[in-house]
């Protein structure tokens, strides 16, 4: 076990960077401000250093709101809790604990439909994950099942920001998305109906009806639908 000092105090911190790359993004970027306390304490569970992309999000962060606050990125909490941490969305001990770690891997982001951003445990199949040991994969909304997303966390935190977002959400996005996602509290997501895993969301998407709900809400139905629909649970999707 590493002492806190020895995951805060390095030589090359991450932090610098990341400011860099938020500073050129090409998406939208608001950084939240951090409760360094509670970040420290998320640190210290990690066991990740600040030289990492991963602890300078939660060291120097209370999270990312990307792309008119369509992505959120979980960090240290937000120092006005609007936004929970690492800690919390995946149900870290109260009290260090070194024998604790997730067991299915960590929840890192959300998107305001539901989708999770996750890096993979040490065993991904056993959790019913594709990819390898700490690469990312998503939990699809429209489709109800988990991607590969074949990276790691610190190039997953680069592809958010390098304008590719675009792309990959093709087909999920309707005219006026931003001002439906930026009107958010950040507890909230967009549901959107018929669902989108429904043969009539993906033929017309714009014609859906959409509302501002609990994410908590969100991701419940989702993996209820899940198991309805007779394919793998999706298993933990956060505790947000």
């Amino acid at each position: 076990m590493r002492e806190i000092s020895e995951l805060t105090n390095v030589d090359d911190p991450a932090w610098p960077g990341l400011q860099e790359l938020l500073a050129a993004s090409a998406v939208s970027a608001q950084v939240l401000p951090a409760d360094r306390d509670q970040g420290r304490r998320c640190l210290l569970q990690l066991q990740v250093t600040a030289r990492s992309l991963l602890g300078a999000l939660v060291l120097n962060t209370g999270g990312l709101l990307l792309d008119d606050g369509w992505v959120r990125v979980y960090g240290g909490p937000a120092a006005d809790a609007s936004l929970p941490g690492l800690a919390q969305v995946n149900g870290f001990p109260a009290v260090f604990d070194p024998a604790w770690h997730p067991a299915t891997g960590l929840v890192v982001g959300h998107d305001v439909l539901g989708g999770v951003f996750a890096l993979n445990g040490h065993d991904p199949a056993a959790a019913g994950r594709p990819g390898a040991p700490g690469q990312m994969t998503y939990f699809a909304p429209d489709t109800l099942a988990w991607e590969a997303l074949e990276m790691g966390h610190s190039a997953w935190v680069s592809w958010l920001l390098s304008g590719r977002l675009e792309t990959f959400y093709d087909g999920l996005r309707w005219p006026g998305w931003q001002e439906e996602a930026t009107a958010l509290a950040l507890s909230q997501g967009i549901t959107v109906f018929p669902f989108l895993w429904s043969e009539e969301a993906h033929a017309d998407l714009a014609a859906t009806r959409r509302a501002a709900v609990p994410m908590r809400q969100i991701l419940g139905i989702a993996a209820d639908f899940a198991d309805q629909l007779g394919g793998p649970g999706p298993g933990f999707l956060g505790e947000v």
